[in-house]
């Protein structure tokens, strides 16, 4: 597979700054395209599924599963696939897919082909895989939590323009972001066709196994290298809480505020930016000072106090300071990413990303369905108390449980 691709010349550790800039600013854009979705599909699942708000939460939230379902499919197996063949051929066959699937989604005249388009960016949507195994190839281990935040602060600044831009595109019309959105997938894959560099050596690959590339094979990384395991239950059970912001934040807005799409957008902006702020500034300062540990636990501490936050939120003005307090959040994700990277061998950074892919896609798959029920039941005209609040307060409880999961199970270095 690289042999198509053969002008992408080998970055050596030396080089390492101008790799991880490469794959920031793809990281970046391809969040972008992403964004731009977000604030106009609720509108779109509507206008095609003629329903009201609440029966589309339910239709979003298994769009949404259909979505993680491919991504749990073909994540490992494209991470498995970076190992051996390289990350480049791989990280452009992804974004190139995803092109093709905004484009696709633009034109669904059903909702059944708009559950097509769901799957197909689910196949394709392993970019983020492929770039933290990038990052991994290129950063030494005591390097990787700040890289690893830097990838989740372009993913952040991404997301400020994306729905932003999709919520004023949105006015114009529900497909009209999805045309947008293409455009901008597939400049990015013109762009990383040109200037994207191979990190993986020859030497450092290992043979293509498919035991090891299917979505169940995955997980057997983490039996592998038991030391993960533990990080590996607290992710899962972190990440079917945090389902509940993709879930139903759209759908909670407009039901409880009577929020447009444009300000659906704004709002997803600042949570963008704030996220981006966060993690691109203070993981490297925090991490230095506290380690990944304690940086780890003040994003889970956040975490639970949001989720009751809004919950309990009753202006639009409450859910702008809730945004604010929910920066420190970020941190929990690349902390865990990199305490896990650490304890695994390099020809094996690839499978464990792919590994840590179907553990977050099992999860927000679940988490996804199990929110957007509780959303649609509790907004029912017969519910015996309708309220739009119920997930976030359940997504509340269960991010205490993640907590205690935390101190209990994982130790502190110092303690280890």
């Amino acid at each position: 597979m690289n042999e198509t691709v053969p002008s992408a010349p080998f970055v050596a550790p030396a080089a390492s700054r101008h790799a991880v800039t490469f794959v920031l600013i793809t990281v970046f854009l391809d969040m972008v395209g992403f964004g731009l979705i977000m604030p106009v599909l609720p509108a779109l699942i509507r206008d095609v599924g003629h329903m009201d708000l609440a029966d589309a939460a339910y239709i979003g939230g298994w769009m949404f599963a259909a979505f993680s379902v491919a991504q749990f499919a073909f994540s490992p197996l494209m991470g498995n696939l970076s190992d051996r063949f390289g990350r480049r051929p791989l990280l452009l066959l992804a974004i190139f897919g995803l092109g093709l699937d905004f484009l696709f989604s633009a034109v669904a005249p059903t909702l059944f082909w708009l559950f097509v388009g769901r799957v197909l960016a689910g196949v394709c949507g392993s970019s983020y895989v492929i770039a933290n195994a990038y990052i991994a190839d290129v950063t030494a281990p005591e390097d990787r939590a700040r890289a690893f935040g830097l990838v989740g602060a372009a993913f952040g600044v991404g997301f400020v323009l994306g729905p932003a831009i999709g919520g004023m595109l949105g006015e114009l019309g529900p497909r009209v972001p999805f045309y947008v959105a293409a455009g901008i997938s597939l400049l990015n894959f013109a762009y990383g066709w040109f200037v994207l560099p191979e990190t993986l050596p020859a030497d450092k690959r290992r043979a293509f196994e498919w035991r090891r590339s299917n979505p169940f094979g995955a997980l057997k990384v983490f039996r592998r290298y038991g030391s993960v395991l533990p990080l590996c239950l607290i992710m899962g059970v972190y990440f079917f809480a945090s389902a509940v912001y993709p879930a139903i934040w759209a759908f909670w807005g407009m039901a409880k505020f009577g929020w447009s799409e444009g300000i659906v957008g704004l709002t997803l902006a600042a949570f963008g930016l704030i996220t981006a702020l966060f993690q691109g500034l203070a993981i490297g300062p925090l991490v230095a000072r506290f380690g990944e540990w304690r940086v780890c636990l003040l994003g889970l501490v956040v975490a639970v106090i949001v989720a009751f936050g809004y919950g309990l939120s009753g202006s639009l003005a409450m859910v702008l300071v809730l945004l604010v307090v929910h920066g420190p959040e970020g941190f929990a994700h690349p902390m865990m990413v990199a305490m896990m990277s650490k304890a695994v061998p390099e020809d094996a950074q690839g499978e464990l990303q792919g590994g840590i892919s179907a553990v977050m896609n099992i999860a927000m798959l679940f988490g996804t369905v199990a929110f957007a029920q509780v959303f649609s039941t509790f907004m029912q005209e017969d519910a015996s108390w309708q309220t739009p609040d119920a997930a976030f307060l359940l997504a509340g409880v269960l991010l205490v449980g993640v907590l205690a999961l935390f101190v209990a199970i994982v130790k502190r270095p110092e303690a280890g």
